[in-house]
């Protein structure tokens, strides 16, 4: 792809672009700090930048340090890089997103965000000529404006509405019922515990009383899998940032919460999950996993998985998040077989698929076929409404979904 060259003045205002551009990126969610501003001057200066794919390419370099911020990184560089026609289509972006109205072309993932950092008021609606009009709608809009994020897509949500989203996610439960072990515990209000009356009656050398006991409980561990391939990146990212809240509360009924993630290998991510600040939780799982953004191969995955730790997580009865959209680009045999083994071997398997999202989802990809036989439930989870579902998935035995639907 060729650039146009770049009309950059060669004076002092250098730097100073360069730093508000980073301000850009720091109110977009890329982390930008001071040393990294000084660092891209020092780099620009001596790379040069009468080149537009030069000066791009080494800004980037700088400035970008996760896979996850390219996409922002690039929308913003079109945006304030003296593109007019660019910036013309991010106001029309805008517009409809703060007037609640639903647009039939969607913003593509980072678009909003880049906008709403270069213009610095995401929440201000342009002046019009009906301004009394306006307020009765602004009034309107605010009063279901939690209901409308419940049900947006994830990949549609601004910065702001993003960071509100993972608040609310923050707070929200997943209870699990706790299931019933063959080891009894003494209990006067139990059944007879025959065993226990006969050992008492022969340390005795007759029978004194009938001892009584009941089953104990056990709680199931929450082991989940997550598709990181470019496809699903931003779906699960937001599931992980869940599945941290949902580890580190107490009392939530888990025995524990496993996760793996996984594009081309797979990644265990568990420890991470039990630091307790989410944003270093997630940066190290980020870090320790290579293959964000990348391929997919999901019967490497749970063969990898069913290999080296389907018996360390699954041997209470567990219940498995599969996150993934089914597209595999992998031998389609294995998977089947692999998914397979981890549906013997789990409690019960949700699978979660963000194009489910889609009205016109047929199971027509050779992966998702391969994978419907070997799941109880299947669950779309692409917003908060969606992963609320999931406690009812796992508080109803007989859920299974949308797979009455796709089954047929």
């Amino acid at each position: 792809m060729e650039h146009p060259p770049l009309d950059l003045p060669d004076d002092p205002k250098l730097a100073g672009n360069i730093a508000h551009f980073g301000a850009a990126l720091r109110r977009a969610g890329v982390p930008v700090g001071a040393d990294r501003l000084i660092l891209a001057t020092e780099a620009v200066q001596a790379a040069g930048f009468t080149d537009r794919a030069d000066f791009f390419h080494t800004l980037q370099a700088v400035f970008v340090q996760r896979p996850e911020h390219r996409a922002t990184f690039a929308q913003l560089f079109r945006l304030y890089w003296r593109d007019p026609r660019y910036l013309e289509h991010m106001m029309g972006l805008l517009t409809p997103t703060v007037r609640g109205v639903q647009q039939e072309q969607k913003a593509k993932p980072a678009e909003k965000r880049a906008a709403e950092a270069l213009l610095d008021q995401p929440d201000v609606v342009p002046q019009t000529e009906e301004p009394t009009e306006e307020l009765q709608l602004d009034a309107a809009a605010t009063a279901s404006a939690r209901e409308r994020l419940r049900s947006l897509d994830f990949e549609q949500m601004s910065v702001s509405e993003m960071a509100e989203a993972k608040r609310m996610l923050a707070r929200l439960s997943l209870p699990v019922k706790p299931m019933s072990s063959r080891r009894l515990q003494a209990d006067v209000l139990g059944r007879i515990d025959r065993r226990a009356t006969l050992r008492a009656a022969l340390r005795r050398g007759e029978m004194h009383e009938l001892r009584r006991a009941t089953h104990r409980i056990r709680w199931p561990n929450l082991v989940a899998i997550c598709d990181i391939s470019g496809s699903m990146s931003s779906y699960s990212r937001v599931l992980l940032h869940f599945l941290h809240a949902v580890a580190n509360r107490q009392g939530q009924g888990w025995a524990d919460v496993h996760g793996f993630t996984f594009g081309t290998r797979l990644t265990n991510i568990t420890r991470h999950l039990r630091t307790r600040d989410v944003d270093t939780a997630l940066a190290a799982a980020g870090a320790e996993a290579q293959d964000w953004e990348g391929g997919t191969r999901i019967g490497a995955a749970l063969h990898a998985f069913n290999r080296d730790w389907s018996r360390r997580v699954l041997g209470q009865g567990a219940v498995v998040l599969l996150v993934t959209d089914g597209l595999d680009r992998g031998n389609i045999d294995q998977l089947a077989f692999e998914a397979r083994r981890l549906h013997l071997t789990a409690r019960k398997v949700i699978w979660i698929n963000p194009l489910l999202r889609f009205d016109g989802f047929a199971p027509k990809a050779a992966g998702i076929q391969a994978l419907l036989p070997h799941v109880d439930s299947l669950r779309s989870g692409h917003s908060i409404a969606a992963i609320e579902g999931l406690a009812e998935a796992l508080s109803r035995p007989d859920d299974v979904g949308e797979l009455a639907r796709l089954r047929r």
